[in-house]
């Protein structure tokens, strides 16, 4: 099998990348996604066995401003991939998020739940996966709340403030799953040399928590008292675009296709906390 990474440079591409021997990884200097006639050509040339996107406009309160920037990324580069991959014979594998959901429900979102984004960046994510989905061959695989160690990210964050300040005040009323990037990368893997049929694939870690409880989770580890993490409100910190209070994720498709689903968040951060400091 002989694969190639799109957006290589980010947390999971580059991990995908560590362990993928040979894999041809792309970063953005390397091919623009939005250059479609780059796109076609490169995969023409190489024509590999199967394509990892993590390549994405990820500013979520920037693409409020600029959502047609954000969906050529998100949106239209995506379907030049994925039908480019489709004349190749190429399986895609479309990494999205959990924003294209609404937030509302009570309950997990299954991978078939209607999809009701509330921001731009939704919107344009939900637009790559349609792209990927119409061509009836490709993965769309949702996660959420990564963290890893080659990129910014909340769990880099709380590391750093727990040396520099006493108390931090952290957000308690958005419930989601916090991913490895790791753990992530190992499941694409998995999925790509399975028989599992096309469709979306939720890419979370088991359990559920709070930015609060992922807060305390990260002092815990690092010996100081979770104590000096406060909880506050999504409306203590406003955003320009909204969040979806309920971000959790159910992964039935994994049993379905007969992969095991992805270990309990606080596993996965045990796991991959040497990887963190």
């Amino acid at each position: 099998m002989t694969w190639l990474i799109t957006g290589a440079g980010g947390m999971l591409g580059t991990d995908l990348t560590a362990r993928l021997d040979g894999a041809l990884a792309l970063d953005r200097d390397a091919l623009d996604l939005r250059d479609a006639e780059a796109v076609r050509a490169t995969l023409h040339r190489t024509r590999p066995a199967t394509v990892v996107n993590c390549a994405a406009w990820t500013a979520v309160d920037d693409a409020e401003e600029h959502e047609a920037e954000a969906l050529a990324v998100n949106g239209t580069a995506v379907q030049t991939l994925a039908t480019t991959c489709a004349e190749i014979g190429a399986t895609l594998i479309q990494v999205s998020t959990d924003y294209v959901f609404d937030g509302t429900s009570p309950e997990p979102y299954a991978e078939d739940a209607p999809t009701a984004p509330v921001n731009a960046y939704g919107r344009t994510k939900l637009a790559g996966e349609r792209a990927v989905l119409a061509t009836g061959r490709g993965y769309v695989v949702r996660t959420e709340w990564l963290y890893g160690a080659h990129g910014p990210n909340f769990v880099a964050t709380m590391i750093r403030l727990e040396a520099e300040r006493d108390t931090i005040a952290v957000v308690d009323d958005q419930h989601g799953q916090p991913t490895w990037t790791g753990d992530l990368a190992d499941r694409i893997i998995a999925l790509a040399a399975s028989d599992a049929p096309p469709g979306v694939y939720h890419g979370t870690s088991a359990g559920r928590t709070t930015w609060y409880g992922l807060a305390r989770e990260v002092f815990t580890l690092l010996g100081a008292d979770p104590d000096r993490v406060a909880p506050t409100t999504t409306a203590a910190f406003p955003r320009p675009a909204a969040r979806p209070a309920n971000s959790v994720l159910a992964h039935d498709r994994w049993s379905e296709a007969g992969l095991p689903p992805m270990p309990p968040w606080q596993e996965a951060l045990r796991k991959g906390w040497p990887t963190l400091l």
